[in-house]
């Protein structure tokens, strides 16, 4: 298959992703993708594998884990979602994407293999397998997986994460994950596996009660808290993104240029940092983790396409997200004026369009 052909067959199975309704199309298992990466040779157990999960900042805190662990010389395989342009994006070696003809090999090995399964996969079950399968190719010394979505029924959860990070708790998905807060941690702790250490960033007292509890009954080998055991000290904007230091359970990190716009994105740092610290089991090189963010970038994440005139572009989608997004925007771009907000939004459960452009800060809509 060429990239083309791959894309078509994966465009003839189920992709929650462009959903609209509000219920799920295929019954909530593992049993389908274990089976597909049993005739794989089950590719996920062939490497460690640092798993984050979150209701938001999945993405950033995962390229920040790959590109401090790529900085130390090792081949690192990075899975995340959604992706913006090309489902190639999604598969990266060391920070450039899987390419085309590459990705084409491996979903057809894959299609070859689907007739022998007793259910058909769906799109991200694919995906997810051809991740696994690429990243095996390369014989990468690591993986990092993000969640597609929640975290105990989830594609990548086949896999047994020696790093369990949940960067942050917050409502969405709702028809998926519950409408609490406690409902959704449950969900996205059923990443934690025993032994594994768990990084927990910013969330409140009530799903971190529930993710330790998830924890101590997995038994895991250590469980960090942002706030507690690790956390930003001090985080101002910068020329180009932000200064920032940050400690951890072994080291405080002074002073670090994150080209990345947000403090929340100084938040996900330090959860990144506490994550790579525990897969390592010692600190970092302040220096070799200055050289990592050096090059780090979240496309898609309050990133500025144009600057005459300023455009950002921002990947947010929930009312957690636009008001980090909102803060972001007061802080770094406050002369900016007057400030044009385009939004679109897909349709689903719990999704209140008013109350994210008040998160926004739009003052009128139509």
């Amino acid at each position: 298959m060429n990239l083309g052909q791959a894309e078509a067959f994966l465009d003839e199975h189920i992709n929650l992703e462009k959903m609209l309704l509000g219920e799920r199309a295929t019954t909530p298992t593992l049993d389908r993708i274990r089976e597909l990466l049993g005739l794989l040779a089950d590719p996920q157990r062939q490497y460690p594998v640092i798993h984050v999960t979150g209701t938001n900042g999945k993405t950033s805190t995962s390229r920040a884990i790959s590109r401090l662990l790529a900085a130390h010389d090792l081949s690192i395989g990075t899975y995340t979602s959604p992706h913006l342009v090309s489902v190639t994006e999604r598969l990266l070696w060391n920070g450039e994407p899987i390419k085309g003809h590459e990705f084409g090999a491996v979903m057809e090995q894959i299609a070859r293999l689907e007739p022998m399964l007793a259910d058909r996969p769906t799109w991200f079950e694919l995906v997810t397998a051809a991740g696994f399968a690429w990243f095996a190719d390369l014989a990468v010394d690591a993986a990092v997986v993000e969640v597609g979505l929640g975290g105990t029924w989830d594609a990548t959860n086949a896999a047994d994460g020696d790093v369990a990070v949940i960067t942050s708790i917050g409502l969405d998905h709702t028809e998926f994950l519950g409408d609490t807060p406690e409902s959704v941690a449950a969900e996205k702790a059923g990443i934690i596996k025993p032994d594994a250490s768990v990084i927990v960033g910013y969330v409140d007292d009530g799903p971190a009660q529930v993710i330790d509890d998830a924890a101590a009954k997995a038994g895991t080998a250590q469980l960090l808290h942002a706030g507690e055991e690790f956390g930003v000290i001090s985080d101002r904007v910068a020329v180009g993104g932000r200064l920032v230091s940050i400690r951890t359970p072994l080291d405080v990190y002074h002073e670090l240029f994150m080209p990345l716009h947000g403090a929340h994105q100084s938040e996900n740092l330090a959860v990144a940092l506490a994550a790579t610290e525990a897969f390592f089991g010692r600190r970092l090189a302040e220096d070799v983790v200055q050289s990592a963010l050096a090059g780090l970038t979240s496309p898609g994440r309050l990133e500025v396409i144009s600057r005459q005139p300023l455009v950002i572009v921002d990947g947010v989608k929930n009312e957690q997200g636009a008001t980090a997004a909102r803060a972001a925007l007061d802080e770094e771009w406050s002369t900016v004026s007057p400030r044009v907000l385009v939004v679109g939004m897909l349709q689903g459960k719990g999704k209140d369009p008013v109350r994210l452009l008040e998160a926004l800060g739009a003052t009128s809509a139509s």
